[in-house]
């Protein structure tokens, strides 16, 4: 799987894109950003990207790490967004979901 390479001009919306699309696809998306105006773009792009996998019945969480990534032989640290379907999103057998189903929407046993 490719990683999302996310820069402070890189246009939120079709970082959106590419993470709902690999989400749809792998089931699994990871971003990466360096920077605080990568970030900013990152966070933004996610927030879109949710919206439009939950359109699709698909339920994502994130969990934020650091990398170390060499550019021009320095070590800089890196924010990478790890991004997965939750335990409520249901996906066909061609990696699209089957139907809507949110937890919320079911009562506690």
């Amino acid at each position: 799987m490719d990683l999302i390479k996310v820069s402070a001009t890189s246009r939120t919306s079709a970082v959106a894109g590419a993470i709902a699309g690999i989400v749809r696809e792998h089931h699994r998306a990871e971003v990466q950003a360096i920077g605080a105006g990568a970030v900013n773009q990152a966070v933004k792009a996610l927030v879109l990207a949710t919206t439009y996998l939950k359109n699709d019945g698909i339920f994502v969480a994130c969990v934020p790490e650091f990398a170390d990534v060499t550019i021009e032989e320095k070590v800089r640290t890196a924010i990478k967004l790890v991004v997965e379907p939750t335990p409520d999103s249901t996906f066909s057998s061609v990696g699209y979901p089957a139907h809507s189903m949110r937890m919320a929407d079911h009562p506690q046993v």
